[in-house]
């Protein structure tokens, strides 16, 4: 998956997850901790995964609006002007941009070096036009590698080359190290007939966090565990790792961390749901995450203190889809993806966050409980 290939799968799966009721010390309505909301992206299909440059000035996002390419393609927003410009090719899909700190670069994973990238497009603008419709799913392909493009130079560096998906890259606070998710195991060696048929109805199976150098040299992987481990993003200061890890069935996800290394890992949240897409506040104090924890396609944001000893805290009250929720770099505005707009496609949302509301909800949270099997 790119990032958001989470909801995909849980709009694919055939599960109800049972819904709890909320503790009385959660805020009843979002306007508690979000104000000013406003929609950021109209045009095209679709728009969602919003970054923040180091400045807070600017979002890179993806988007499906490219005419005779139906996948999504990198762009660049920027917050005071509303310009937006595209740093990707306009050739196969892409997914998962992130700003490089104290650089010019910025990163996202691309299929356009696939030579039959126009194909697959040609392939399915002729499928939409045929009238057919389809859920939303992400494929993982496994012509997916992880590049860098300087936006002062135009250059392009290809930094991953595995065959196997390469993709939900971030850098972290000093822009030295990138983590990200590969499925790469699964073509580098032989599989095992059960392995063979896992890999056919369900790749992201095979998923695991690796490291690498921002050069991408000295790639390395961190997670070893059945299931798909991905979303992987630094925390504030670099001294750890946050992603969500799906169990064997790829029904319930959780929200976990561990240093750089891959030692030391730590599950944070147990909710008894599909809970993804974490990312922490710059404060260090808490991780907003999305869930499915209320419904089966209704996916709102909580938040969970960063040490995971208490139990989430609901942030968003919108029937669909709120989710790949963003903190800016100062902490006092949150970015996320949302189809609150109306219909299926997600698109970009942006609101002021209450940080002390927000801590303030947090430190009042009951202890966390595991949950009921």
């Amino acid at each position: 998956m790119w990032r958001q290939s989470a909801l995909a799968m849980a709009v694919a799966a055939q599960v109800l997850l049972a819904a709890a009721p909320q503790p009385a010390t959660q805020p009843s309505q979002e306007r508690e901790l979000l104000s000013r909301i406003r929609r950021l992206t109209v045009e095209g299909r679709r728009s969602g995964e919003g970054y923040w440059s180091p400045d807070g000035k600017r979002l890179v996002f993806q988007s499906e609006r490219e005419q005779g390419n139906p996948f999504y393609q990198i762009y660049v927003m920027d917050l005071t002007s509303g310009d937006v410009k595209r740093i990707s090719t306009g050739m196969g899909k892409t997914t998962c941009s992130f700003f490089r700190p104290h650089s010019d670069e910025i990163l996202f994973s691309s299929t356009h070096a696939d030579p039959k990238s126009k194909q697959l497009q040609e392939e399915e603008l002729a499928f939409r036009a045929s009238g057919k419709e389809r859920r939303y799913s992400w494929d993982y392909d496994p012509e997916m590698d992880i590049y860098a493009f300087n936006e002062k130079t135009g250059a392009m560096k290809r930094l991953t080359t595995a065959r196997g998906y390469d993709a939900e890259a971030s850098y972290s606070p000093d822009g030295q190290w990138i983590v990200f998710s590969s499925m790469r195991d699964a073509y580098g060696r032989a599989l095992t007939p059960a392995e063979q048929k896992q890999l056919e109805t369900d790749p992201s199976y095979f998923a695991e966090i690796y490291i690498m150098r921002a050069d991408g040299s000295g790639q390395k992987r961190l997670t070893n565990v059945a299931g798909y481990d991905g979303g992987p993003f630094f925390n504030h200061d670099g001294t750890r790792i946050i992603w969500r890890r799906f169990d064997e069935s790829g029904l319930i996800a959780n929200v976990f961390s561990m240093n750089p290394d891959g030692t030391d890992v730590k599950q944070l949240t147990d909710f008894g749901a599909m809970s993804w897409a974490p990312y922490e506040h710059p404060s260090g104090e808490y991780i907003i995450f999305a869930s499915n924890k209320l419904g089966f396609e209704n996916f709102e944001l909580f938040m969970v203190d960063s040490q995971g000893t208490r139990e989430p805290v609901r942030v968003t009250y919108s029937d669909g889809f709120d989710g790949l929720p963003v903190p800016s770099p100062d902490g006092r505005q949150l970015a996320w993806t949302s189809s609150r707009s109306g219909g299926a496609a997600g698109q970009l949302f942006l609101a002021q966050w209450n940080h002390e509301k927000a801590l303030e909800a947090v430190r009042n949270a009951p202890p966390r409980k595991p949950a009921k099997k």
